[in-house]
């Protein structure tokens, strides 16, 4: 089952800009350092992993509709100020290389000036791309007729390049002809007009209001933000971007939702899902292989779409542990007669999740989070379980407090769900890096222990 588009923004773009930076720094580094008596291999290597780095750090593919060129210099700035000083200090440690001052500086000149011009080509026309075809736009909708909810109005209609639809106020305060509804009719107004964005100013809404609001927002993946006003507003969950000059208030539901521990936590994965390629994967693959090969026919992995972050597809991959089929849908209950017995064995010690690291590193998956369900659980389970929606606010994981709890494999109640998606929310939650690395020691322990519902 392949998921709904329910976004407007291209999911093509960041992959593009980060495959075409790779690919610049990597032709001209093989061209400006052919004389330095390098070691290709490790040297692209170590390029690669410090380039993706960095830019995790900096955030520096970080770019949306309302980012300004001045924030894009900065973080090309900071992304190649970086990257110089990582090249310099591979050098030292290459003990057979030569240091050339001069091919670092042409490299380093080159590169900035290829990849600048790259993301302003991109940045000026994904601007136009929008002002002309009228695409990949979002609806928006403001509640309140407050002086700040005119100007964000008004900012919306003359920053066209911005791609936002203004849908209309809504106010139980005050009577006016731009006024389409009450704050009771923005649940149903929002569904029927298939709103991407709700602008909130908070003198216009009482709290137990603004409370189901935010539950409507996360049950239904709508984006809700808050326009500053008078009151004052003291919260470590809200963040401010800017509009031009126009400040705007996001609600950051949780601590993953804070840039600096997203970017925390992506380090985390990179480091550790390479550890495990390198050191576990790299010889353990060919040998899993053969014996896979060995007992049944097709191919070695599995792969199937999922849902992920925000709902989108990704393809998750396994070790293939079954006999080809065709009830992908259907997950494998006990004594399943799909399973072979080399499946038995490497599902009894989660081996078969390990190509997964693989999603982790390319950015689909996470090494702790909420493991990836089936679509048709998705369908069956939204609309019946209360906060279920609220696990997609993170990317799913290879292992997660739910799976270390005892709360894996089959789902034969609702109950068993229900505990599922209580400990999926706690986590997120209530992240912190101590109970990743808990979740990850215990995952080890469980897999030495074993698990009853490990098939």
């Amino acid at each position: 089952m392949v998921a709904q588009h329910t976004g407007r923004y291209s999911k093509y773009i960041r992959p593009i800009s980060i495959l075409f930076d790779l690919i610049v720094i990597t032709i001209f580094s093989l061209y400006f350092f052919r004389d330095l008596r390098l070691n290709k291999v490790y040297y692209l290597a170590y390029q690669t992993i410090t380039w993706i780095s960095i830019a995790v750090i900096v955030r520096y593919y970080e770019i949306f509709r309302f980012t300004t060129p001045v924030d894009i210099l900065t973080k090309l700035m900071k992304q190649f100020s970086v990257f110089l000083l990582i090249v310099i200090a591979f050098f030292p440690f290459a003990k057979t290389s030569i240091f050339s001052g001069s091919a670092v500086a042409l490299f380093m000149s080159v590169t900035f000036i290829i990849v600048v011009a790259f993301k302003t080509f991109l940045f000026i026309y994904l601007k136009r791309y929008r002002i002309v075809t009228g695409s990949n736009y979002r609806n928006a909708i403001i509640i309140g007729y407050t002086p700040e909810a005119i100007r964000l109005k008004e900012v919306f209609e003359t920053r066209i390049d911005y791609g936002y639809r203004f849908a209309g106020y809504f106010s139980d305060k005050k009577q006016n002809p731009n006024i389409v509804g009450k704050i009771d009719d923005i649940k149903s107004f929002t569904i029927e007009n298939k709103i991407d964005e709700i602008y909130c100013s908070l003198n216009e809404i009482s709290n137990e209001k603004l409370k189901e609001l935010v539950e409507f927002a996360d049950d239904n993946k709508k984006a809700i933000k808050f326009i500053p006003d008078t009151k004052e507003i003291f919260s470590k969950n809200l963040k401010v971007d800017y509009y031009e000059l126009f400040p705007v208030l996001s609600l950051q539901k949780t601590q993953l939702h804070n840039p600096y521990i997203k970017r925390v936590k992506r380090a985390f994965d990179i480091i550790f899902s390479l550890f495990v390629i390198i050191f576990l994967l790299s010889w353990l693959i060919p040998i899993l292989t053969i014996l896979i090969k060995l007992e049944s026919k097709g191919p070695v992995f599995f792969k199937q779409g999922r849902p992920g972050m925000d709902e989108k597809e990704f393809f998750c991959y396994k070790f293939r542990s079954m006999q080809v089929n065709g009830f992908t849908e259907k997950e494998a209950s006990k004594n399943d007669p799909r399973v072979t017995k080399m499946g038995k064995f490497m599902r009894k010690t989660s081996m078969d999740e390990l190509p997964q690291f693989f999603n982790v590193l390319l950015g689909d998956m996470s090494v702790v989070g909420p493991r990836p369900h089936l679509w048709s659980q998705n369908k069956a389970y939204a609309s019946k379980i209360k906060k279920y929606m609220v696990r997609h606010y993170v990317k799913p994981g290879i292992t997660g407090l739910a799976q270390v709890k005892g709360f894996r494999g089959e789902i034969e109640t609702e109950e068993d769900m229900v505990n599922r998606i209580k400990l999926d929310v706690f986590y997120i939650e209530n992240w912190s890096l101590i109970m990743d690395i808990k979740i990850i020691f215990q995952t080890v322990f469980n897999i030495f222990k074993g698990e009853d519902k490990a098939y």
